[in-house]
């Protein structure tokens, strides 16, 4: 099968450092080729990968100091894949909805992962004006706001297990991985430190729109000598990071789409400390991979029971549920779907660049 996938611009495929979307947008691509799919692979010029790279800018936006309309980029990129549409059996979209207009005039076999949070009221309307387009979604519980949409099915992430070293040793520090967002829970997750009388180590980074978040209410909260900050780190430091802790920590105060650092802690052996909201209950399997929990006083209390979770459990979860394997041969899934669902379309002339239904 020739197969598209079309990446977002902000970070490298895979990302040097954070951007869960870009990894698992690799994952997929390296799993496609290893099963004999021939796929092109629409990212920034820094990516690394095996398939055939269209590249829409020489590196990534985030890191670009050059950028100033990072959209200008991903409307060239839609552009060229349109152009280039009869190079491709399925085009699989990661970048939210900037193509829906076009991919509405311009039928082909097209789904779209849609990886954020739907729950915004402004994307209400949109996806109404939209609602025939194929989307997949991350997790079940993501779909909640907006039932109605022509949903082909959840896929949750996997990762490539051999990526990911196993640690059979708990070490002796809690882990906190990803942004430094009000969603994320850092505050939440020091309490639990304090609570539990354990250190706490913190791999994050502070995106431009959290920067007054952090400076006002995060910063002072790092001083404790139970904190330790480390900023922001990348794969695969990520799984000694979270390999050599006693346990993850994500305490959510949002509708998490799905947590992919729950996954990556699984791999490494490291069980999760979750707060029941969002994706958290599908991913964490309670009294297995780590404990479902509510506030911080039932947090602080999972952390007295951790060492009764078995690490080998939590990495033979992942294998099982989240393996990259597993994350391709669902999608294939929804793309013979979307081939047999889709109608033909053929050129009107040979010069017509107007489309129209075979019969």
């Amino acid at each position: 099968m020739r197969i598209a996938q079309v990446a977002p611009l902000y970070e490298s495929v895979p990302p040097k450092l954070y951007g869960g979307t870009e990894r698992v947008v690799y994952n997929l691509t390296e799993e496609l080729i290893d099963q004999g799919h021939e796929v092109t692979l629409f990212a920034s010029g820094d990516s690394l990968t095996r398939a055939r790279l269209e590249s829409m800018c020489p590196k990534a936006l985030r890191s670009d100091p050059q950028c100033v309309d990072p959209l200008a980029a991903h409307v060239r990129m839609v552009n060229r894949i349109f152009n280039l549409r009869d190079e491709f059996d399925v085009v699989h979209f990661h970048i939210d909805y900037i193509h829906f207009p076009v991919l509405q005039r311009e039928r082909l076999p097209a789904v779209t992962t849609l990886h954020g949070r739907l729950d915004i009221p402004d994307l209400a309307p949109l996806y109404r004006e939209f609602c025939d387009t194929p989307v997949v979604s991350i997790s079940d519980s993501q779909r909640e706001p907006l039932p109605w949409l022509d949903w082909r099915r959840t896929v949750h992430h996997g990762m490539n297990e051999n990526d990911y070293r196993f640690y059979d040793q708990a070490g002796k520090y809690l882990a906190f991985l990803g942004r430094i967002s009000p969603e994320k829970g850092l505050d939440q997750a020091i309490r639990i430190a304090r609570r539990a009388g354990m250190k706490l180590k913190v791999a994050a980074k502070v995106d431009r729109a959290d920067r007054l978040y952090f400076e006002t209410e995060i910063k002072h909260l790092l001083n404790d000598p139970l904190v330790e900050f480390i900023g922001e780190i990348g794969f695969p430091e990520t799984n000694a990071f979270l390999g050599n802790a006693a346990a993850l920590l994500f305490p959510i105060q949002w509708p998490e789409p799905f947590g992919l650092v729950m996954i990556e802690a699984m791999a490494a052996g490291t069980p999760v400390i979750a707060y029941k909201r969002g994706s958290v209950p599908e991913v964490i399997q309670d009294g297995v991979s780590g404990f479902v929990v509510h506030n911080v006083e039932e947090a602080a209390h999972a952390v007295t029971k951790i060492d009764s979770l078995d690490r080998l459990a939590c990495r033979k979860d992942f294998e099982l549920r989240f393996s990259a394997t597993r994350m391709c041969r669902d999608y294939l899934s929804v793309y013979e779907g979307l081939l047999q669902t889709t109608p033909a379309i053929v050129r009107t002339s040979p010069g017509d660049m107007s489309w129209q239904r075979s019969a």
